[in-house]
């Protein structure tokens, strides 16, 4: 164990970080704390995913690129529908 906390870099602390991010969302949505339509949700989401990413550019996993990336694309849709929502409701 002590061995394995020897060899942590900058960059497993900067997944881990976004990770966290991720699961903090999550959380939040199931305690009800957050809304999923909250902009918030998918900008922390793809915040965590992008650092996600960064750490997998280092130490590359092809599966958990490829969930990482997905996650971001949906993410960014999600800011997208969020800033279409609040314009369609105010220019109502």
């Amino acid at each position: 164990m002590f061995d394995f906390l020897a060899h942590i870099t900058w960059i497993d602390y900067v997944g881990s970080f976004g990770t966290l991010m991720v699961v903090t969302a999550y959380f939040l949505t199931q305690m009800r704390l957050m809304s999923a339509t909250d902009l918030g949700f998918p900008v922390i989401n793809l915040l965590g995913s992008l650092l996600i990413g960064a750490s997998l550019y280092v130490n590359f996993n092809l599966a958990s690129a490829l969930i990482e990336f997905f996650w971001i694309i949906i993410s960014i849709i999600g800011i997208i529908q969020w800033f279409r929502f609040r314009h369609k409701r105010t220019s109502s």
